[in-house]
């Protein structure tokens, strides 16, 4: 286990996972795609544009070379942007430098948009003969590269591959647990992120602690619906790459979902904030996704719907509020 790890993505989540993983006295190469960014941390040891104040151990190798980071690598950890990912899948399917041995995990969190694939189907796709597993979980990259204590949970048909990669993982701040429901994970990791926008647009409106708790509460509802009936697994949605997820990003001051929700709630448009921000919100893209997935599946999912038409119909915070409170009596479980 002492072999490279390669790390796809040199944002805050691909970085935090770098020093996590240098911290276990393991050779990280971490790979970006503009080799200015990537000298940049090279020179300085640090990634200031998105992760401030963190130091970047002298173990970790950033490199804008793919070649060189899949060298000799058995775990390749992809945590680019959902939108770069399919690109990126072809580049490591056609690439002769990745180890016919090599695991590939999934780091991103998001759907394809009008395929709805998850990011570890795109990479099944493409790299047929390798194990793919996924890692999720309430896990802040600002957090975790500090060795403030999280949990996480990684998924892997093949039990074998997920206990190996567990202790891989494992510390004593970043505890990982296991799961056979890769669907369910993703699932969980990509939807919370919709949800994720409308809590930060109660907290924009200034809307109160009541208003926001029933929203988080009808959003697990919505996102355990949709989530089954995509492929996931109900327990998996109640753990933590479901309700742990939900929770951090639709309440964390770091979460870039609720930030962006929180903008609109002020009255920001959604170009000007996304223009903006270095970082991906991925709850933009996933929301047109889901959206999309539940009109196929005939899935009833107010808050997605709402959430879809103030990001891609003009529809008012204010006005997505009403239709959400007006809607027609019903119990609670049906």
């Amino acid at each position: 286990m002492n072999a490279p790890v390669a790390v796809l993505g040199a944002g805050s989540w691909g970085s935090a996972l770098a020093v996590l993983l240098a911290g276990k006295e393991l050779p990280v190469r971490l790979w970006g795609r503009d080799a200015a960014h990537v000298a940049a941390i090279a020179s300085s040891q640090s990634n200031p544009d998105y992760l401030p104040g963190v130091t970047i151990p002298k173990l970790v190798e950033p490199t804008a070379s793919l070649a060189d980071a899949l060298r000799d690598a058995r775990i390749v950890l992809v945590v680019t942007p959902s939108r770069a990912l399919r690109e990126l899948a072809g580049q490591l399917a056609a690439s002769g430098d990745l180890a016919s041995d090599a695991v590939i995990v999934s780091g991103t969190k998001g759907l394809e948009h009008t395929t709805g694939l998850r990011m570890s189907e795109i990479l099944a796709n493409h790299l047929p003969t390798h194990p793919i597993a996924v890692l999720s979980g309430p896990s802040h990259a600002e957090e975790v590269a500090r060795n403030i204590p999280a949990a996480v949970v990684l998924g892997c048909a093949d039990v074998e591959v997920a206990k190996r990669l567990q202790l891989t993982f494992n510390t004593r701040a970043f505890r990982t647990y296991t799961s056979d429901d890769v669907a369910g994970i993703e699932l969980g990791g990509a939807l919370k992120n919709v949800f994720a926008i409308a809590a930060g647009i109660c907290d924009g409106i200034g809307l109160g602690d009541n208003t926001k708790a029933a929203l988080v509460t009808r959003s697990l509802a919505e996102l355990i619906r949709l989530g089954v009936r995509l492929g996931g697994q109900r327990e998996t949605f109640q753990g933590l790459s479901g309700i742990g997820d939900l929770m951090v990003t639709c309440f964390s001051r770091h979460s870039r979902n609720r930030l962006v929700g929180e903008r609109i709630g002020r009255g920001e448009k959604l170009d000007a904030i996304t223009a903006s921000m270095k970082m991906v919100a991925e709850g933009v893209p996933t929301t047109r996704s889901a959206w999309e997935c539940a009109r196929k599946y005939e899935v009833v999912t107010p808050v997605v719907d709402q959430m879809h038409a103030i990001l891609y119909g003009g529809q008012s915070p204010k006005d997505a509020l009403n239709e959400l409170m007006l809607r027609d009596p019903k119990p609670e479980r049906e």
